[in-house]
C-alpha cells in the first residue's frame, strides 16, 4: 500500500525548529593483516544527518549549459512545468519525470501487524525541492542560445522543443572559463563566449555571476553543476594545490596548472554554494578540500 505521508517515532530522530536531526549507526568491518594472518575487525560508525524542513527556492547554474546534458535537462524541466505533449513516431508523448529516482521511486517502509506492506514515494521521505520550481542558468564557451544549442545536440524530438522556442531563445549562457590546454583541441572552434583575463579575473567574474543570478531570481540557494567537457588531470603541485591559501595565491599568480573546473569550484565555495563535479577529473585537489572545510561548504 502506498503511504504518501507518515510519521517517525524513534529516539534517533528529533525535530528542532526548522531542522530534523537523525542519528544512524553504520556497521561494517575492516581487514587487518600481519605476520600472523588476516583478522576481520567489526566496527560501528555513528553518523548524524541534518535536514532542513523549509524548502528553499533553488537555482542551478550549469557549467557547459549549451551541451547535450544541459540542454536536455533545461528542456525537460520546461516541458514538465508546462505539461507539454508532442507527437513522435511511437505516438503522442506527455512530459514526465520517469527515470528520476526522487520523483518516481518508492521505498519500503515495512509491514503492519496484519501483514500489509507499505511503501512511500521517495520524495516524501524528506522535504524536497519540486523540479518544476528550479531556476536554470549557467555558463558556456559557446554563445549559442539554448534553443539553437538544443537543435545542435540532436537529443530531443523537434516536435517537443519547437514548442519551447520562444522561451529557450531567451536563455543565453554567460561567458565561461576556457583553457585550451585542459580540453580537446576541437573545442577551440566553438569557444566564442569566454571570460577575458587571467585566472584571478575569471574567479572574480564567476563569483559575481553567482551573486547576480541569486539576487535577480530571488533565490535561497544555488547549486553549481559541472557539465562541461572532461578535462585532463591537472599536474598537482603541493606548493600550489596543497593548501587553500597556496591555491588562492596560485590563482592570483595565474598558475597554469589550475584548471577551469577548479576555478568554478572555488568560486562556488567562496559563495557558499554546493558544487557537483559531473566529470571524472581531479578538480578536488587538497587545497579545494581544505577551503571547503574552512568555509563550511559541503
Amino acid at each position: 500500500m502506498l503511504a504518501n505521508s507518515f510519521n517517525v517515532d524513534a529516539k534517533n530522530v528529533e525535530k528542532k525548529g526548522s531542522e530534523i536531526f537523525s542519528t544512524y549507526s553504520y556497521e561494517s568491518s575492516k581487514v587487518v593483516s600481519n605476520e600472523n594472518g588476516i583478522t576481520i575487525v567489526p566496527y560501528t560508525k555513528t553518523i548524524q544527518f541534518k535536514t532542513e524542513t523549509k524548502i528553499p527556492k533553488l537555482g542551478v547554474m550549469i557549467v557547459g549549459w549549451g551541451g547535450n546534458n544541459g540542454t536536455t535537462v533545461t528542456n525537460g524541466i520546461l516541458a514538465n512545468r508546462l505539461s507539454l505533449k508532442w507527437e513522435t513516431k511511437r505516438g503522442e508523448v506527455k512530459a514526465n519525470y520517469h527515470g528520476s529516482l526522487t520523483q518516481c521511486s518508492t521505498t519500503y517502509l515495512g509491514q503492519d501487524d496484519k501483514g500489509t506492506t507499505y511503501v512511500a514515494p521517495f520524495k516524501s521521505l524528506v522535504p524536497m525541492v519540486e523540479p518544476n520550481d528550479i531556476v536554470i542558468g549557467g555558463w558556456d564557451i559557446s554563445k549559442m542560445n539554448i534553443y539553437e544549442a538544443t537543435k545542435r545536440a540532436k537529443v530531443l524530438e523537434p516536435t517537443m522543443y519547437m514548442q519551447l522556442k520562444e522561451e529557450l531563445e531567451k536563455m543565453v549562457p554567460l561567458p565561461g572559463v576556457f583553457d585550451l590546454s585542459f580540453v580537446a583541441p576541437n573545442q577551440e572552434t566553438r569557444a566564442d563566449n569566454v571570460i577575458e583575463g587571467n585566472k584571478e579575473k575569471e574567479l572574480e567574474t564567476v563569483r559575481q555571476n553567482i551573486k547576480d543570478f541569486k539576487t535577480q531570481n530571488n533565490l535561497d540557494k544555488v547549486i553549481i553543476l559541472w557539465n562541461g567537457n572532461t578535462e585532463r588531470f591537472c599536474e598537482v603541485d603541493p606548493k600550489i594545490h596543497g593548501s587553500a591559501d597556496s591555491l588562492l595565491a596560485g590563482i592570483k599568480n595565474n598558475e597554469k596548472e589550475i584548471s577551469p573546473s577548479t576555478i568554478y569550484c572555488i568560486a562556488a565555495i567562496l559563495e557558499h554554494c554546493p558544487y557537483i563535479n559531473g566529470s571524472p577529473q581531479n578538480t578536488f585537489v587538497p587545497g579545494v578540500i581544505e577551503l571547503a572545510e574552512r568555509e563550511g561548504v559541503i
